[in-house]
């Protein structure tokens, strides 16, 4: 018989032995290797020489730079602003004033600091430019001497929201470089365990040989010490008893401590000595694959408890018996799975490969629970697969589930009886069948990964204090082993063009590719993916989904697949991504990705980071070429190294990987460098100290909350003097501010101080109590969404900011500020403001009085709106209330707080909470059409929306990769494919982009429609004012700042003098007041609309009895509410209202809000009153183009594809109607068509002469050479109810004028008839 136990080894390296390496967290360096027939015990020194080689191959000449933090650049010609010129200001200690500059994007920053060097130095020909850096100012961060200035992110950032660019000129010398590595640290001896320690201990206890000798019941007898010293050792080991311990104990002399075996419950034959059985063995054997020292390591589970299963051997290359005899050392049955809950326990063995299982599972007898030293429980018998050694490929899993049949509670009905046997699943777990070396049954000593307890069930993980089930599988001594050779690429693998195969296969072939994911390719796709693979090397994106197709993965189909693989065409970073999936589990696929990931920049690794990690949850080995590359890069790079740490650090909480990420961040540490690794202390304390302080704001009573307990983060500062955020390693803080919002989760509200004090103080939220991995996720496809439009020529304005999860349930987020939500904006105008369309313009019009300030802030809220339109509904986040969703005063908006994504809806009963496709509602509405009429502006934001919808269909591939890593992260949102089907489904990627286009049009008209959206709000208002303060003031939403009698002159008489018409920010009337107070001579105009006073009367009434106050005009009059016959009456009125509103109590009279709203605004004074300000300008070319009087234009994009015209009507602008606003469609007609068999149309667009239709209408099987006749005529009609429509315009087009062989778009002059009727 063959065991293999505990074994001790390099965790990465290639020799057999380790080098005397090992994975071993004991306190005294434990190690069994496994022999034959026996084992030895090792306390040697534990080293890495692989790590040392690492290392060293990364070594640098000059080691400071290794501690610098390096601005992130991107390169793409879209993001480097060829001919844009910057204003830079870098400030040199040795100067007085900071230097200004302007100059190109596409300066070098050696350039800039050549410069600058002119004005510090005399003489410049003995400077070095490259012993110079310029460092950007607030943050430890660094411009990057050899790319140009537009290529860096933060100068992009800075173009972006229009700040100003500030740099630091500084030599190299006198840089931090307390982060740096050193020679020493690359010459020290790569010790891994003095870096696993970022993990509670799973040991239970520490035995020395001196407490051997010391235990207290051992003293006066032999016999006992030894049972109590081998009882002390098990249980510190996981209560492991193996079956040669147990035989062993049995030829011992009787003593108190061991008396015969209790025998909890025999059956099966069994004899009361449960170890007398005969045992049928197999002639091959198994090791052990999980030390015994990991149970309590990955101990976090629920009631439902995992048991860690081991590996086993085969013999030879025919079918022999697999799974032999079971003997269970340790199992102790933890309390919520206790033995007196469960009985007949039974095992479920199977044999799996890439997911998909080789044979069907196989089940042993069903057992019972004894009591030796602990509670056991022995299977003996044999299994055999029906499945032959050579039929089975390399990375091949074992796969052990423990059942067990619940106890059926006393006195129940036998119909419950029967109802509560059903067998439950306990636990499993898998293991490669072949090890590193490509044996199988070897022990995993030299490569191959610890093995991981996956838990069944829904329940909180909780940490018990008891061992956890360890079976142990024994198998008999082979005189041979199996080894698995690797064949190589077959020698010939056709390529042919995809042109070659006949048009239908060409149809069913690219329909096949165009699902973008195997996840949902069809049986028949697959087996002509495969048939047809020849032909599809022109698409090197289809490769993932071939080799998902190919029909076996064992030995003798491996020699066409690698050759289909080793001629394959290079392969994107992101297609490559791809080949990481659980799916592939073959080990050269993986090294071929990664090899073509291998050339990845810096940037585009970070944006990838999270999926490379979880990625390596699929590897089957410790050493792979995905671990060398991550270490590698991680060596390399500051960044990396940061964000690698702590999303390893975050993966120890995984109860089924954390040993394998526990070795990776023992690695990490070991090759990063002293002060690297002191830092990561730092930042991992200052979280731990956060989170206590959020705890204890939590937990106390809302009447009771304050921020108490702050001492101890002031403390760490003091003790400490500076620390990087976990955030990013360029913001160093040295002190804190602390206060939280007043929200279900308490989070808290921080503002570190900035050690550079060139910078402003950093501002961030710490919450406790939320899993911030999904927002990091959200935010992260949002960011790679905002790279692709970047790239592409589309900026989106979009606002990313950072997020970071330091722990389950705890993390950091950044604050944007000058930013504020829409709730706040929209309660301005009362708790009903969420149904008013002008909050919004109102807003933006305050923090943007001039005219093109507002021009500009509308143009940033038309992009970034768009892009949150898209982002919103392809990733389907939920939980859209007025309060996740912010602005800008530059009006850029944004989303925040991600918890609900994938279209998992909160529910009201049967009744989801968010009912529109996403949030876009009339007073957005209202912003880009500047009123509440539709404009051509409105044009654009569609047109915006389904061209970054279109960019980013043609990413499918690459979003479905990124979330499928990520579907074993452990977000229960992300957690199966239906989740993934999500966006499969939104993305739509078997469209067109034309009907694509169609489709999201009629999702802007859904969701501007809908009334749940603003209904939602409305009870989000309503919900959120028990935590507004009852010392809040009501303010004016359009003023500013606020004024009092004290900052301003005693007002001793208004007067409204006349209204006047204006046409910005929306059409309607104004009303000028004249301001005279007690100061000489001291007399003001203010412009105000009947909104804004019936704005203020509203106000007073929260602080005023209406008995003070005077009554305010009805808004409501007879006929036309905005002609001039109602603006001169409303005048009247309000002379009235403002006269009595002046004489009327003193604490009416002089309160702030009257003085608030008779200050001049930036608008008044621009308008240069009394003078009579003249109309506004119309909106900024780029919008809007002066419109004739012709009739309108029509836009429209026409193609000719497959003997099919195609005309796409997309918008119409400026139709010409007197009266109402008509409700136009277009028809279509190509003549002559004396039958009028060609009517095509359009639905009806409602009230506007501004229409977005985005419609296809198509004409089929008209030939090219007929087309060459035929002329279009599209005519724009009105309908009118019961009577005869009205023609507004029309237009004819020559088709033969057109080159149907490319798209043609643009827009068409519409001509007149006059208004007669059709």
């Amino acid at each position: 018989m063959r065991r293999w136990l505990l074994s001790a080894t390099c965790w990465m390296c290639e020799y057999p032995d380790g080098a005397g390496a090992s994975c071993s967290e004991t306190p005294h360096n434990w190690g069994v290797r496994g022999g034959r027939g026996k084992s030895q015990s090792r306390a040697a020194p534990l080293t890495c020489p692989c790590l040392s080689r690492l290392r060293s191959s990364y070594s640098t000449k000059d080691y400071s730079l290794t501690g610098l933090v390096w601005s992130a650049v991107n390169l793409s010609p879209e993001q480097l602003g060829h001919g844009v010129s910057l204003k830079v200001t870098v400030v040199c200690d040795s100067l007085r004033e900071p230097l200004t500059f302007t100059c190109d994007c596409s300066s070098t920053v050696d350039l800039l600091i050549y410069q600058a060097l002119c004005y510090t130095h005399d003489e410049l020909h003995s400077i070095d430019v490259e012993d110079f850096v310029l460092k950007i100012c607030g943050l430890e961060e660094f411009l990057q001497n050899k790319h140009v200035l537009g290529s860096h992110e933060y100068i992009q950032h800075c173009r972006k929201f229009d700040m100003d660019i500030n740099l630091q000129l500084m030599k190299r010398k006198g840089l931090r470089s307390d982060l740096a590595r050193t020679a020493n640290d690359d010459q020290s001896p790569s010790t891994l365990n003095h870096y696993i320690h970022l993990q509670e201990r799973p040991i239970k206890q520490t035995i020395s040989r001196h407490g051997w000798f010391t235990l207290p019941s051992a003293a006066g007898d032999p016999a006992e010490r030894v049972i109590q010293s081998v009882m002390a050792i098990c249980n510190a080991l996981a209560a492991v008893e193996s079956q040669e311990i147990t035989a062993a104990l049995n030829q011992m002399p009787p003593c108190p401590s061991r008396m015969q075996p209790k025998i909890q419950k025999v059956s099966d034959g069994h004899s009361g000595d449960p170890t007398g059985g005969k045992r049928v063995t197999t002639s091959g054997s198994f090791p052990n694959f999980l030390p015994s020292h990991h149970m309590e390591n990955s101990s976090r589970a629920g009631s439902r408890r995992c048991l860690a299963l081991l590996p086993a051997r085969a013999g030879s290359g025919y079918t022999q018996p697999w799974l032999g005899e079971l003997l269970p050392a340790g199992l102790t049955l933890i309390s919520l799975c206790s033995s007196c809950s469960y009985e007949d326990f039974y095992l479920s063995c199977s044999l799996s490969h890439g997911g998909k299982e080789l044979c069907s599972p196989l089940l042993t007898k069903k057992a019972n629970v004894y009591k030796y030293l602990f509670h056991l429980i022995i299977w003996d018998q044999q299994i055999c697969f029906p499945v032959q050694v050579n039929r089975l490929p390399r990375e091949t899993l074992l796969s052990v589930t423990l059942f067990a049949v619940p106890v059926p509670p006393p006195g129940g009905s036998s119909d419950t009886n029967k109802q509560r046997r059903v067998p439950e699943a306990l636990g499993w777990v898998t293991t490669p069948l072949f090890n590193f070396r490509q044996y199988v049954g070897r022990p995993p000593c030299d490569g191959a990964w610890p093995g991981g307890l996956r838990c069944l069930g829904d329940t909180p993980c909780v940490a018990p204090t008891y061992p956890l089930p360890l079976p142990q599988i024994d198998f008999p001594t082979s005189a041979f082993e199996v080894k698995f050779t690797s064949p190589p690429a077959a020698e010939f693998s056709p390529r042919y063009e995809f042109g070659s195969l006949g048009e239908e296969d060409q149809r069913k072939l690219r329909e096949a590719m165009q699902k973008k994911s195997l996840y949902w390719l069809m049986d028949t796709d697959r087996k002509r993916l495969w048939e047809k693979r020849s032909h599809c090397h022109a698409a090197p994106g289809a490769l993932p989904m071939l080799l998902a197709s190919a029909p076996s993965w064992e030995w003798g189909c491996l020699p066409d697949i690698y050759a289909l693989l080793s001629q394959w065409t290079y392969m994107s970073h992101q297609d490559a991504l791809g080949l990481l999936h659980a799916t592939f589990p073959d080990q050269e696929v993986r090294r071929t990705a990664v090899q073509w990931i291998d050339s990845i920049s810096d940037t585009e690794l970070l944006d990838y980071l999270p999926q490379l990690v979880q990625a390596l949850k699929y590897e089957c080995y410790l050493d792979s070429p995905l671990v060398r590359f991550l270490m590698k890069r991680a060596i390399c790079d500051l960044k990396i190294t940061h964000y690698f740490f702590w999303l390893l650090k975050d993966g120890l909480k995984d109860s089924q990987f954390s040993i394998r990420y526990q070795y990776l961040l023992a690695a990490l540490l070991c090759c990063c460098g002293k002060g690297l690794r002191e830092e990561f202390d730092r930042q991992c304390l200052l979280v731990s100290t956060l989170a206590r302080l959020a705890q204890q704001v939590r937990d106390a009573a809302p009447s009771a909350r304050q921020v108490g307990g702050l001492e101890d983060v002031k403390q760490f500062f003091k003790a400490h003097g500076s620390c990087r955020l976990p955030l990013s390693p360029s913001l160093l803080v040295k002190g804190i501010d602390c206060s939280y919002f007043n929200s279900n989760a308490v989070p808290l509200k921080l503002s570190f101080q900035n050690v550079d004090p060139l910078g402003e103080n950093i501002r961030v939220i710490f919450k406790c109590g939320d899993d911030l991995r999904q927002d990091m996720l959200t935010l992260q496809m949002i960011r790679i969404m905002n790279k692709i439009w970047v790239q592409e020529g589309l900026d989106m304005r979009m606002v990313i900011f950072r997020c970071f999860s330091t722990g389950r349930g705890r993390g950091m987020v950044e604050m944007i500020p000058n930013a504020e939500t829409l709730r706040k904006i929209q309660v301005e105008h009362g708790v009903t403001g969420s149904f008013k369309d002008r909050p919004l313009a109102d807003w933006l019009q305050k923090h943007n009085p001039g005219e093109d300030e507002y021009e500009k802030a509308v143009e940033n809220f038309i992009y970034s709106c768009a892009g949150c339109c898209v982002a919103t509904y392809v990733l389907g986040i939920c939980d859209r209330h007025n309060d996740n969703i912010m602005l800008k005063t530059t009006g850029h908006m944004f989303h925040i707080d991600f918890g609900r994504f994938l279209g998992h809806a909160q529910m009201f009963g049967n009744i989801k909470r968010d009912r529109a496709p996403f949030v876009f509602t009339s007073d957005m509405a209202y912003v880009i059409n500047g009123g509440d009429k539709p404009s051509s502006r409105f044009h654009d934001f569609v047109d915006l929306c389904c061209q970054a919808y279109n960019l980013i269909r043609k990413h499918t591939h690459l979003f479905l990769n990124l979330l499928g890593l990520m579907l074993s992260c452990g977000i229960p949102e992300l957690s199966d494919l239906e989740d993934l089907k999500y966006v499969y489904d939104a993305l739509r990627p078997q469209d067109s982009d034309a009907d694509a286009t169609t489709y999201f049009t009629r999702l802007i008209e859904s969701s501007l429609g809908s009334v749940a959206t603003k209904l939602n709000f409305f009870i989000h208002n309503l919900a959120q004012m028990k935590f507004t303060g009852s010392d809040a003031r009501p303010t004016l939403s359009f003023a500013p700042r606020t004024h009092t009698i004290k900052t301003s002159s005693r007002i001793r008489d208004v007067f409204l003098c006349r209204h006047e018409r204006v046409f910005n920010p929306s059409k309607g009337y104004t009303y000028v007041v004249k301001v005279q107070r007690e100061s000489p001579g001291e007399v003001t105009f203010v412009q105000r609309t009947f909104e804004e006073f019936q704005e203020l009367h509203n106000k007073l009434r929260l602080l005023f009895p209406s008995s003070l106050l005077p009554s305010f005009p009805s808004r409501f009059i007879i006929g036309r509410s905005r002609g001039e016959a109602a603006a001169e009456r409303r005048k009247e009125e309000l002379n009235g209202y403002i006269w009595h509103l002046i004489h009327a109590a003193p604490e009416v009279a002089e309160c702030d809000l009257i003085y608030t709203f008779f200050h001049p605004l930036p608008r008044d004074e621009k308008a240069g009153l009394p003078s009579h300000p003249c109309p506004s300008s119309p909106p900024d070319a780029t919008w809007a183009r002066p419109l004739g009087k012709v009739g309108g234009e029509v836009k429209l994009s026409i193609s000719y594809k497959n003997n099919k015209l195609f005309i796409m009507v997309m918008h119409i602008r400026g139709l010409v109607r007197d009266g109402n606003d008509p409700d136009p469609y277009v028809k279509t007609y190509l003549l002559p068509d004396p039958q009028k068999t060609t009517k095509r149309k359009t639905k009806v667009a409602r009230k506007t002469c501004n229409p977005t239709y985005n419609e296809m209408l198509v004409y089929d099987g008209i030939p090219r050479g007929d087309l060459q006749q035929r002329e279009l005529r599209l005519s724009v009609l009105s309908e009118e109810g019961f009577w005869e429509n009205i023609l507004l315009g029309e237009v004819g087009i020559r088709l033969h004028d057109l080159d149907l062989a490319q798209e043609k778009m643009g827009w068409f002059a519409l001509g007149s008839r006059g208004h007669g009727t059709l």
